[in-house]
């Protein structure tokens, strides 16, 4: 297993890192401790989590993801073998602190909250789940200001998550759906105020949406704060197994309709393009898409996520796989056809 550093902090994280948010909803305790045990014996030392999952979010099961990590790690007793990042969430969830928002008294909160589940006294990357302000996130593109919000100021957020580092609760801090302005402010306000320094970027990114590359990828070159890539399958759409409207009993889009960000008809055309490209080199789909993005030189970590044995076991076999320049060169050949039909 590869490792690459998490920023500037020194840390070395696995390049594939286990992803958790279906813990508590569709995987049970047993089966997230199996996959836990599974990726650690594989080579991962990274494990990603947040407040809010299991997803889709709801108050019924907010926090069983990190109670089912936080037993796990009791339980096996390797806690400092492990590099745990976690998430604060933005605002938006009405049943969590009775509204969230990324206030100093929230995200204090939620740290402590956070830790009490994971059953640790730290957590090594935390991160900001999405920012506290009127953006681009979550597949918007119509960014627009035009009225007075009522946004957190990112200099309190940050502050608040120093007082975690000063405190030896938070080894390191990251940010999660954000934009190149948003990355760019944190980095000014740890450089002139003496806030950490965020160490990584959690934002989407797949081969139907490298929405990233536009600007955020020369930031993260050039500021060494790398990409934590999530939905590096696109919710599973680019195994291929949801072509021609399929809808496999169990699977993530059978299960919940919310899930539409990868179903367009625009996505199809690209996905079915991809997966003929696999197949005409001798390539799983999934492990094709996975390779792609572990050979991108902005990224820190591919976060990877399964439901299944099955599942979790194909995914680590990306690890071993490289891209040949054929297959790359028709990968952007496709991408200049139908850019980022998913953003």
């Amino acid at each position: 297993m590869q490792t690459r550093p998490l920023g500037k902090t020194g840390i070395e994280v696995s390049r594939l890192c286990l992803g958790t948010m279906t813990f508590g909803e569709q995987n049970s305790e047993a089966d997230a401790h199996e996959q836990l045990d599974r990726a650690v014996t594989f080579g991962i030392n990274f494990i990603d989590t947040a407040e809010m999952y299991p997803v889709p979010p709801k108050a019924e099961t907010q926090g069983l993801t990190e109670t089912y990590i936080g037993n796990w790690l009791k339980a096996r007793g390797s806690r400092d073998d492990i590099i745990l990042a976690s998430k604060v969430t933005g605002p938006g969830m009405d049943y969590l602190r009775g509204g969230s928002r990324l206030t100093r008294h929230q995200i204090l909160q939620a740290a402590d909250e956070n830790l009490k589940r994971l059953k640790t006294d730290y957590i090594d990357l935390y991160q900001l789940h999405w920012p506290d302000r009127n953006t681009n996130f979550f597949g918007k593109l119509d960014y627009r200001h035009d009225k007075e919000e009522d946004a957190v100021a990112l200099e309190e957020s940050l502050g608040a998550l120093k007082e975690l580092v000063d405190a030896g609760k938070v080894r390191a801090i990251g940010l999660s759906n954000e934009t190149p302005w948003g990355v760019m402010r944190a980095l000014h306000l740890a450089d002139t105020m003496g806030l950490p320094r965020v160490a990584s970027i959690q934002n989407p990114y797949n081969l139907l949406n490298r929405s990233f590359e536009v600007g955020l990828a020369e930031i993260a070159h050039r500021e060494d704060v790398g990409l934590l890539a999530y939905s590096p399958l696109g919710f599973g759409v680019l195994s291929g197994k949801y072509l021609d409207g399929a809808r496999p009993e169990n699977a993530r889009l059978t299960l919940f309709e919310r899930f539409q960000r990868y179903t367009s008809p625009q996505a199809e055309a690209a996905t079915r393009a991809y997966i003929e490209l696999a197949r005409e080199h001798g390539l799983d789909p999934a492990q094709m898409a996975l390779a792609f993005v572990n050979s991108r030189g902005f990224l820190t970590s591919n976060i990877i996520g399964a439901t299944s044995m099955e599942q979790l076991e194909s995914n680590l076999e990306s690890e071993s796989l490289k891209l040949d320049s054929e297959v790359l060169e028709a990968i952007d050949a496709i991408h200049q056809r139908m850019p980022n039909p998913c953003p």
